[in-house]
């Protein structure tokens, strides 16, 4: 079996395609690259540096099934360059559902972000209810899924909702809430807080792999789906990282109002089961530090690491 992934070399992606590989796959890679890549070569692996913009750089001759995964990830990216967001997030997108459509392939599994729901008032929020995008990058999910599902009688569709991953991975972020709260305990003995209060679902980096290789396994699952598996807020977080890292916390105020519990027993009844915690995450992460595998650089910053390159020079 054929899987195109785009956004491969990614910090999800990374991860997926190893574990593709592992369980035997044949996959093709579509990255344009900015962070890197920290792939390694495989005999069953094709890795094509390329925007998905280009797409007629995309291939799709002997491609099963695609897991698109390549975005402007998360909101200060997004809001950096709109337009560049709109045309990557949701154009890009468009074309490249229809040219799999006009090539014959049979399954579509979409990337998109627990984020589209907003702020929430429910005790748990579940597929069903509206979504309210904040931000440019939330906003353009959210159209993504309704394009997508306009297609959903030509091609198996699966609609993904992720909750904040956490984790280790070869193309490392460090600012995503576990993954930064952890690296700022271990370089600073200090976590700073932003609000505290703030709930947010959380997911471990190997159990959305896994997540999307459940779906990929079982096309007949179809629709839409939450992945998030822990609940916390931002202050819990911190204290379960103190309890391996002694560190002071701090806490400042946030402007960012967000705050819902995904509740995710849609995906549960399909028998998936998640595997791991935040709390693993926070002990990977420690390890990979302590053991040198994992180290500070600008490009594990997506916002920092665009504004140092893609944008250096401008006024965004």
């Amino acid at each position: 079996m054929h899987i195109l992934v785009t956004g491969g070399c990614g910090y999800i992606g990374t991860n997926l395609t190893n574990r593709l590989l592992d369980d035997g796959y044949q996959v093709t890679v579509v990255d344009l690259m900015w962070f890197g890549n920290y792939l390694e070569n495989h005999e069953n692996l094709i890795v094509i540096k390329s925007d998905i913009r280009e797409i007629d750089q995309v291939p799709m001759k002997g491609i099963d099934s695609i897991i698109h995964l390549a975005n402007i990830a998360n909101d200060p990216t997004g809001d950096l360059n709109p337009k560049l967001t709109w045309e990557v997030n949701v154009l890009a997108s468009m074309l490249l559902i229809e040219k799999a459509i006009k090539n014959g392939v049979k399954q579509f599994i979409y990337a998109s972000s627990g984020s589209v729901y907003g702020v929430k008032d429910e005790p748990e929020v579940t597929e069903d209810l509206s979504l309210l995008p904040i931000s440019d990058y939330n906003k353009t999910k959210m159209i993504s899924e309704r394009v997508f599902l306009s297609y959903r009688d030509k091609i198996i569709l699966q609609i993904i909702r992720p909750a904040t991953v956490c984790g280790y991975s070869p193309r490392m972020r460090l600012d995503l809430s576990v993954n930064i709260l952890t690296k700022q305990a271990i370089q600073n003995n200090r976590i700073t807080v932003f609000g505290g209060s703030q709930v947010r679902p959380n997911v471990h980096i190997e159990d959305l792999a896994d997540a999307y290789i459940h779906f990929l396994n079982n096309p007949e699952i179809d629709g839409i789906y939450n992945v998030g598996f822990e609940n916390l807020s931002i202050l819990e977080i911190a204290e379960l990282v103190r309890n391996h890292v002694p560190a002071e916390i701090v806490i400042t105020e946030s402007n960012d109002p967000r705050s819902y519990r995904v509740n995710s027993d849609k995906l549960l009844a399909t028998g998936f089961a998640p595997k791991r915690t935040v709390e693993d995450a926070v002990r990977e992460i420690i390890d990979s530090v302590h053991s040198g595998l994992l180290t500070e650089e600008d490009h594990f910053h997506n916002l920092r690491w665009m504004k140092k390159t893609l944008f250096a020079g401008t006024s965004t």
